[in-house]
């Protein structure tokens, strides 16, 4: 099954690009941009940034407030921050730094307190401050560690291997976490840019599986695509695949037993990245007591038809 896309210029526009319409991380290759501020959504970005970047932002954030509060607190003179004694503007600063920490966490150890009408006006609205920033930031970490994603692996490179009385196209995957995954289910697309210079739209083929589904994922799954009568892969070569752009776009849907939801994985697969002719490698054995011994790393594992 092929469909025609509604391409408004956007092919010859990007005729020249050698880039991938998705990335092996699973992203699409977008950059959006627009001048309306109000698309941009921060708990969106927190929560989707990496690890190193979150707690950067988090980090960053409470040093921020800390200084913004010390700021004022200091402009309120050194009398408003009572058990401080020093007597320059830096040291001032300093103490009223640590104060705003003490607050804005209500550790409070004793030694500093407010000392006036809007120096407690100040400290109770940084208490309030500081209530609800952990609140939030608390939330964003629940809901970055509570959020069930599927770590599969899948094999570098596809193949185009013997397959029953024919060829097949084929590639590989395998779950890198040791929980469950069950109703697993595949689907790929193949996108080509068709038509002569100037002219060229993108179609996308839908390829039949020999299996598309399977009930558990506790080793590997060799996904194929029979390369039959029917298939849009027949009698092409990898020459043709290239002049075409062809791209393999992939999406993988399992249940996640373990937080009893569903988990996506995308993926895809460019002209350059199909090895014709070869057959993958066995990523499994069996030990001397019966077990299964499943090596992840091996995932991608091929040889040579003859080898």
């Amino acid at each position: 099954m092929s469909k025609v896309t509604f391409d408004p210029g956007f092919t010859q526009q990007a005729a020249g690009s050698l880039r991938r319409a998705v990335n092996r991380d699973g992203s699409f290759n977008v950059r959006r941009r627009t001048a309306r501020w109000r698309e941009f959504h921060l708990y969106l970005y927190l929560i989707n940034m990496s690890w190193p970047g979150f707690f950067f932002s988090i980090f960053f954030g409470y040093f921020l407030v800390n200084i913004a509060f010390a700021l004022v607190y200091t402009m309120l003179g050194p009398e408003a921050i009572h058990g401080g004694t020093e007597a320059t503007t830096g040291g001032h600063f300093v103490t009223a730094f640590f104060f705003s920490a003490h607050t804005l966490t209500t550790v409070g150890y004793g030694t500093l307190a407010p000392n006036g009408t809007a120096a407690n006006l100040l400290a109770a609205l940084e208490a309030l401050t500081g209530l609800m920033g952990f609140a939030v930031a608390t939330g964003l970490l629940f809901g970055r560690v509570s959020r069930p994603t599927a770590r599969l692996a899948f094999s570098e490179k596809m193949l185009v291997a013997p397959y029953k009385n024919g060829t097949g196209l084929e590639f590989r995957i395998v779950n890198q976490r040791p929980n469950i995954l069950m109703e697993v289910q595949a689907s790929v697309l193949l996108m080509t840019v068709e038509g002569p210079p100037g002219a060229a739209i993108r179609r996308y083929h839908r390829l039949t599986l020999e299996r598309d589904s399977v009930y558990f994922l506790p080793l590997t799954w060799t996904i194929v695509h029979p390369i039959d009568d029917t298939s849009p892969l027949r009698n092409r070569t990898a020459a043709e695949l290239e002049a075409l752009r062809a791209e393999f776009l992939i999406l993988i849907k399992g249940f996640d037993d373990t937080f009893s939801q569903t988990v996506h994985t995308r993926f895809s697969y460019r002209y350059d990245e199909v090895v014709w002719g070869a057959r993958f490698l066995p990523a499994f054995s069996i030990d001397g007591g019966g077990e299964v011994l499943l090596d992840v790393d091996k995932v991608g594992d091929f040889a040579g038809v003859g080898a």
